[in-house]
């Protein structure tokens, strides 16, 4: 049942993200800055993709369904209350200028905290995993840690009051999705599990020199 509803809601999400697009290009206005639409699409999008990710991951590697529920409630809470900023014309993030807008900012800072708890649950279950075959066993422990640094980058982002890290953590957010995804078309070819092995961790690898340079991009990009 959680599965079903977590898909469900994933999809409303990302549905959500196509909408404020939408929106965007009738309305018009900044892509860029604190009080754009850029915020809800690219919310919207994002939290769609990965919390479908994170249910479809999670049940691979028989993950505890509470963590799937505190991910779900997570990024239906980010994403509403970035929404809601953003049609009421303010900053969603670092925002305190009245009672309601720092409650806004508070309720983000504890879905961040969530969504973090849900991750390090994952990475915890996929390196514990011993039921799935060494390919698939690759692929989600690299995507679920490529997850959990995507977090770290976001953490950095909020220390720093920007988006100076954003690269690093869009690329790191995805690793969940594509390597798995690997793993499982390679199931469809011919190949043996030791072929499929090899070619997964290729890709790991790949991914995470993708990710170290997108990391060294962002600090010789940072201001001095």
């Amino acid at each position: 049942m959680t599965s079903r509803v977590a898909y469900r809601v994933a999809a409303v999400l990302f549905l959500a993200g196509l909408c404020h697009l939408a929106v965007f290009f009738v309305a018009g206005g900044p892509w860029e800055g604190p009080v754009s639409w850029r915020k809800p699409v690219t919310f919207g999008l994002s939290f769609g993709l990965t919390l479908a990710t994170y249910t479809w991951v999670g049940g691979l590697l028989r993950l505890r369904p509470v963590w799937v529920a505190v991910f779900t409630g997570a990024s239906v809470l980010e994403v509403s209350l970035i929404s809601l900023q953003a049609w009421r014309g303010v900053p969603s993030h670092f925002n305190e200028a009245t009672a309601f807008d720092t409650a806004v900012t508070r309720v983000l800072a504890f879905g961040g905290v969530s969504l973090i708890a849900a991750v390090v649950a994952l990475v915890v279950t996929a390196f514990r995993a011993a039921h799935l075959p060494p390919s698939t066993r690759w692929a989600v422990r690299v995507g679920a840690a490529s997850l959990a640094v995507a977090m770290a980058f976001g953490g950095l982002m909020i220390a720093e009051r920007g988006g100076s890290w954003k690269l690093s953590h869009g690329v790191a957010m995805h690793g969940v999705l594509v390597l798995p995804l690997l793993a499982w078309l390679l199931t469809f070819t011919p190949w043996p599990e030791g072929r499929r092995t090899r070619v997964v961790v290729a890709a790991c690898a790949a991914y995470a020199l993708l990710l170290a340079g997108a990391a060294v991009f962002n600090a010789i990009s940072l201001p001095s």
